[in-house]
């Protein structure tokens, strides 16, 4: 679903990524990371979406800091070497600092 950001502004790690066929404990990490990242401090949301092998996943933070904070955290290197060795076929990493959004919802 959509993540509820606040208002600008804030900052977006967008990871781009094409997976390789190799499962062997891929769902597992994938939660634990989720489930890790939501309780640092300065996260505020994730959405994440895969089709037709390209996967995106978008994290927003409060600060450049808390991004820094969450890629030197030790759990989250361990799942990046992994899917350097045997998860992703090949990913991109984006940070972008959001300066204005805009939203809208519908209750139908």
């Amino acid at each position: 679903m959509i993540a509820n950001t606040p208002q600008p502004p804030y900052y977006v790690v967008i990871f781009s990524s094409v997976r390789t066929d190799v499962e062997d404990g891929y769902q597992e990490m994938a939660q634990e990371m989720e489930d890790l990242a939501r309780i640092q401090p300065g996260f505020l949301g994730m959405e994440h979406v895969r089709e037709n092998g390209l996967g995106l996943t978008l994290s927003y933070w409060q600060s450049e800091e808390a991004i820094k904070s969450w890629k030197e955290n030790e759990r989250h290197m361990l799942a990046q070497s992994y899917g350097k060795a045997k998860w992703y076929r090949a990913y991109k990493t984006r940070v972008c600092k959001v300066e204005r959004d805009y939203e809208f919802f519908t209750s139908l």
